[in-house]
């Protein structure tokens, strides 16, 4: 069984900063794609950061030079460091891992955490 478990998210006033965590658990081979979306109220879930294998990051323009996605292959864990944070980026932040298990590979979902910028 695979689980994945995030954390870091909270309550920030705007122009704070927030890290959110996210690890896998269980019969895992190898990581590949992982990728980080947010829900915000009212809107879609939108991708927010990409971090392919062996490729370069890539992030939705909202969030270029204030997010930075990074990994930790022996950990099987993505982060987020959220920098400048705007009222804006409040919503529900999804990490998602593109795994091989022994289930074979697929995508995995965190069950979210939630990110308040408010002052």
């Amino acid at each position: 069984q695979v689980q994945i478990v995030e954390s870091g998210g909270g309550l920030v006033q705007p122009g704070g900063s927030l890290r959110l965590s996210c690890a896998a658990s269980g019969s895992i081979f190898s990581t590949y794609n992982m990728r980080w979306y947010r829900q915000s109220p009212g809107k879609e879930r939108e991708l927010v950061a990409d971090l392919p294998t062996g490729g370069s990051t890539n992030y939705a323009d909202s969030v270029k030079g204030r997010f930075t996605i990074s990994s930790d292959n022996d950990k099987k864990a993505v982060y987020l460091r959220m920098d400048n944070l705007k009222s804006e980026d409040t919503g529900t932040y999804y990490c998602n891992m593109d795994l091989r298990t022994t289930w074979g590979r697929r995508d995995y979902w965190g069950q979210g955490t939630q990110v308040t910028v408010s002052s």
